[in-house]
């Protein structure tokens, strides 16, 4: 039996770790940028007597506390692959990726309840405060989504937290909209409908995001992955008999994995072997993406391949 693994290039290891020290760098600076907005508003929320400041302060403080997760969990990934975790920890991002959007859903589901009590029950609100806060921490927020935009190109994780700050952003417009309304003409009841309108746009991306993150943590295939296809593909090579066994799965965001069971004729010539091993890996690697590659080449009577599958791997069979 022969079990071989392809694994990345040195260089493109290297690629991969510099662009991740990038992207933590950007996370870092975000995680300043953003922990000042909270606070200045529970502040102006106070005084103002505001809910709808106290609300959105509640919220970018969660945002700023997702960003400590996102921080942390890249860090983490970073580490070298050790004997109990042999893929490495780069899964770690997934899971703060996981953790941000659920976090970020059951916040837009509680803004939706509080826009719902306050249709029927508003409070007072002093709109120009609201308005001055509003600009001040929507700059906060541009500055925060612009330092993470590019390293969320790359990463769930990062991706995660940039949602967050869109949303921060897009609910620092609804305050100075809201503010500039309710100062003017007195329309307490733009802030329940422009919350409403937030929370549903958060809730519709984090579950794109968040049906991604579980994919790939439930190790499925990357969607729309031709596996009959593929197989057919490999079955059709020379010396190729059948292929069984097969899965393919996500390791992360970028990577692909495969392993599969791949019945050869009888090659007497260890080289010539080898050549095929590394002939299907190639084609596996070209055509469709498999980054890391475990087969098990197999050598059996090559005129059983059309007797039901079961009955064929419990056929005796000669490993290499």
């Amino acid at each position: 039996m022969s079990h071989d693994h392809d694994h990345s290039e040195g260089h493109a290891a290297h690629g991969h770790s510099h662009g991740q020290h990038a992207g933590t760098t950007r996370l870092v600076l975000a995680l300043v940028f953003n922990f000042l907005i909270p606070a200045a508003e529970v502040a102006a929320g106070i005084v103002a007597g505001s809910l709808t400041l106290l609300a959105d302060a509640a919220h970018n403080a969660s945002d700023t506390a997702s960003m400590g997760v996102s921080l942390v969990a890249r860090r983490v990934a970073g580490r070298e692959a050790d004997r109990r975790r042999t893929f490495g920890y780069e899964r770690a991002e997934l899971i703060g990726a996981f953790v941000n959007l659920v976090t970020l859903i059951v916040i837009a589901l509680y803004l939706l309840v509080e826009a719902g009590q306050r249709v029927f029950t508003p409070g007072e609100i002093k709109g120009r405060l609201m308005l001055i806060v509003g600009a001040i921490t929507l700059a906060g927020n541009v500055a925060t989504a612009f330092v993470l935009y590019r390293p969320s190109k790359g990463s769930l994780n990062v991706k995660s937290a940039f949602v967050h700050i869109v949303a921060d952003a897009l609910g620092s417009v609804a305050v100075i909209l809201g503010g500039w309304l309710i100062a003017s003409y007195g329309w307490t009841i733009v802030d329940p409908i422009l919350t409403a309108a937030i929370a549903l746009y958060i809730l519709a991306h984090s579950y794109e995001m968040l049906r991604e993150t579980i994919s790939i943590l439930m190790e499925s295939a990357p969607k729309g992955f031709p596996l009959d296809e593929m197989t057919r593909a490999l079955e059709a090579m020379d010396h190729v008999c059948d292929v069984h066994h097969v899965h393919v799965w996500r390791l992360d965001e970028e990577q692909t994995a495969m392993e599969a069971h791949v019945e050869v004729e009888e090659i007497a010539e260890l080289a010539a072997l080898d050549t095929l091993k590394g002939e299907v890996k190639q084609k596996l690697r070209d055509e469709y993406g498999i980054d890391h590659a475990t087969l098990e080449l197999e050598h059996g009577a090559c005129t059983d391949q059309h007797r039901p599958q079961r009955e064929r791997e419990a056929a005796p069979a000669a490993h290499y």
